[in-house]
């Protein structure tokens, strides 16, 4: 049986379609990835019910994968410090062939079965931390030996692919499978496979965030103040908070440096 990340599209003759057909046909299976996503929550769920108190406990969460589904772990990864106010050494992203293959393909960097433990013990590994696989196909040897030399230490392990009963969903100790079908073009899984990773890591990184206490309310009050729109935004969060006026919550926004620090900086002086 093929798998679903390898079957044939269920759309053909895509180089004659107008481009008003070709978008329409592309939305049309990318509406399909949220609920093959939503059948997976409980899995979610059981792998951070374990992930959290590891992280509670100084644990780090790494993503390791190649190609898009690599990309797709750095990306989250990156956006972790500026977001939730994280050291960049809490949440990792890991990809085979290193940092020049988020811009360029590496050629067979995927294919070493030893590679992705290298690169993941230089972190100085231990049983409290995480590590998630990402593999589309399930099958890609760089994250499973990974997958299986961090089984072996004690980490926890969780594998996000779209094909049932891969390689990874074997190896990882919480598989996670949103099978979204075949792609709009055939075996391109940087589309809809992608999607449905995202939504995944998504789910993960902020779930995690928020019940680490980055998160009060609905606002992200440890962001780091990396530009002007972020500063703004403080600014008006610290206001509401405060029922102060913008300029003199702007001056204890940039004088503390979060909108938490300054939020409980004007309470103890009030």
């Amino acid at each position: 049986m093929k798998k679903p990340t390898e079957a044939a599209s269920n759309h053909d003759d895509l180089e004659l379609m107008s481009t008003a057909e070709l978008l329409a046909g592309i939305n049309q299976e990318d509406q399909t990835v949220a609920s093959a996503v939503q059948k997976e929550i409980p899995a979610i769920e059981c792998f951070l019910q374990e992930a959290l108190p590891r992280m509670k406990e100084g644990g780090r969460l790494f993503y390791i994968g190649a190609g898009t589904s690599g990309r797709l772990g750095v990306v989250d990864a990156s956006e972790c410090p500026p977001t939730f106010g994280v050291d960049h050494g809490v949440v990792v992203g890991l990809i085979a062939g290193g940092d020049q293959a988020i811009r360029k393909a590496v050629e067979f960097a995927e294919d070493d079965t030893e590679q992705g433990w290298k690169d993941l013990i230089i972190h100085k590994l231990s049983s409290k931390d995480i590590l998630v696989g990402i593999a589309a196909s399930g099958g890609t040897p760089y994250v499973l030996g990974a997958i299986e030399s961090a089984n072996k230490i004690g980490m926890l392990t969780a594998g996000i692919s779209c094909n049932p009963n891969s390689k990874l969903s074997q190896k990882a100790s919480h598989p996670i499978t949103p099978v979204v079908g075949p792609e709009f073009v055939t075996g391109s899984t940087r589309m809809k496979s992608g999607t449905a990773q995202k939504l995944v890591l998504n789910m993960i990184s902020t779930a995690l965030m928020i019940q680490l206490g980055h998160v009060k309310g609905n606002r992200m009050v440890d962001m780091q103040l990396s530009n002007n729109k972020l500063v703004d935004r403080g600014t008006r969060m610290v206001c509401e908070q405060l029922n102060i006026s913008s300029e003199k919550g702007k001056a204890l926004l940039l004088k503390h440096g979060s909108v938490r620090s300054a939020i409980e900086a004007f309470k103890s002086e009030n």
